[in-house]
């Protein structure tokens, strides 16, 4: 069975066009998937950044929690020690008069 060259170009001018156009169907496919993948990327790093700034705000949180602690103790122990501060105060001047009358 012999073909033609006529027609063996036109039949391999057919062939060429429909891989092209495949080709072609392909890439426009994958240029508008390409957009998508983007804003789904970017919606995941947003919210892994929203989720690393929660935990941020709560480590944050307890720091100043703990701080506030420290800082009541601090007062707390400040008033203790003036109270004995003072109290010592008082038994040296007692002792004082004490020897002083001795």
């Amino acid at each position: 069975m012999a073909i033609s060259r006529p027609m063996l170009l036109v039949f391999l001018l057919l062939i060429l066009i429909m891989t092209s156009q495949f080709e072609w169907r392909h890439q426009i496919v994958d240029f508008d998937m390409t957009p998508i993948v983007t804003r789904k990327q970017q919606q995941i790093s947003r919210r892994e950044e929203a989720v690393k700034e929660k935990k941020n705000i709560q480590r944050l949180r307890e720091l100043v929690r703990s701080l506030q602690q420290q800082l009541l103790q601090c007062k707390g122990n400040n008033k203790t020690n003036d109270t004995i501060s003072h109290l010592t105060e008082h038994v040296l001047e007692l002792e004082r008069q004490q020897i002083l009358e001795d």
